[in-house]
């Protein structure tokens, strides 16, 4: 089955050929999608697990209104191959993610919006950036829904049993691209999605491109590595000067908000840069697809808004994304905020 949606997003996309730095790795074939000016400054959407570019398919032209917004693939996702045993990885997709912007878009610097396991890969790349080994520079980090502290996050039976090598095969064998694209538009999305909806036919499609679906125990080996390096990437990004902007549904119960207060809280308040976090209500994991508007919203007033924008709604409408904390050097006392005079007006 093939949906209109993931039909029309194919439709006009492109594919550019792509080796890892690996002799024992085959080349593989990326799919890629771009909208916008292509001489305004660059965009790249990074998406997540087990999804694909298509996550993006409701807000890439919005942006597009003002940048030149690049999207791919990963190898084992969408549209792009799937090769059996061709080494997933997040550093092979940091390293891509490099390629493209550098070789296939041509920027020197790039803002990265990453959504769930995308954000890992942007932590990857926000820390070569800071260590001056990337080639490309990152002009500002927007990190969305996604369990950057693995200990806060509540993973699902699926992503359990897909992770273990005993009991993988069995869900394997059991699983069609219909089953996993309804499940998560049961669970993931607000309000839920049932079958013949528009988002859960085009995940069912770009799951079963290329039999998706068999290398799902392979790609989903990502949560081990970031286990290892989780830490280590927030305190990298915690100790530079790159803006860092944290967007987050509200909703969700599989990287709960409790996921990004933590990261705001020990990582991200008190880094150098402009630094803000933002809450979206009504919007579940996959908030660009909930609320595109509230989300573009968000990234736009990240960028735009002055550095002494109070907390609290961004727009007048109840269900408006919340600005809830912009960075500080130092936390103040409890004495120095009694003691301040009231904000004027």
């Amino acid at each position: 089955m093939t949906g209109l949606r993931a039909d029309a997003w194919r439709a006009r996309g492109e594919y550019f050929s792509w080796r890892p730095d690996d002799p024992t790795a085959a080349a593989v074939d990326i799919f890629h999608v771009q909208a916008g000016d292509p001489a305004a400054p660059v965009l790249v959407l990074v998406h997540g697990f087990p999804t694909s570019s298509i996550d993006w398919f409701d807000v890439a032209d919005r942006l597009g209104e003002r940048f030149r917004v690049c999207a791919l693939d990963f190898p084992g996702y969408g549209f792009s191959d799937k090769p059996r045993g061709w080494g997933y990885n997040l550093v092979r997709d940091a390293d891509l993610l490099q390629f493209y912007l550098a070789e296939v878009v041509g920027a020197g610097s790039a803002m990265v919006v990453a959504h769930d396991r995308g954000d890992s890969v942007a932590l990857i790349h926000a820390a070569r950036c800071a260590n001056g080994t990337a080639p490309v520079g990152l002009d500002h980090l927007f990190l969305s829904n996604g369990n950057m502290y693995l200990p806060l996050s509540h993973l699902t039976l699926f992503q359990q049993l897909m992770l273990d090598e005993t009991t993988a095969p069995g869900v394997l064998a059991a699983m069609t691209p219909q089953i996993l694209a309804q499940g998560m538009g049961a669970e993931t999305f607000t309000p839920r999605r049932g079958p013949g909806d528009p988002e859960v036919e085009a995940l069912a499609a770009t799951f079963a491109h290329a039999d998706g679906i068999a290398v799902l125990h392979e790609t989903i080996q990502y949560l081990i590595e970031r286990s290892q390096d989780e830490q280590s990437w927030l305190a990298t990004l915690a100790a530079c000067a790159i803006p860092t902007t944290a967007v987050w549904g509200l909703n969700d119960t599989v990287s709960p908000p409790r996921v990004v207060s933590f990261v705001w809280q020990h990582y991200l308040m008190r880094k150098p840069g402009r630094n803000r976090l933002y809450f979206i209500p009504q919007a579940n994991h996959y908030l660009q697809v909930d609320r595109p508007d509230a989300f573009v919203a968000a990234v736009l007033h990240a960028l735009d808004s002055s550095d002494d924008a109070a907390p609290g709604a961004i727009e007048e409408r109840p269900d408006a994304p919340l600005l809830v904390d912009a960075s500080r050097d130092r936390i103040p006392t409890a004495a120095e905020v009694l003691a301040a005079p009231p904000p004027a007006g």
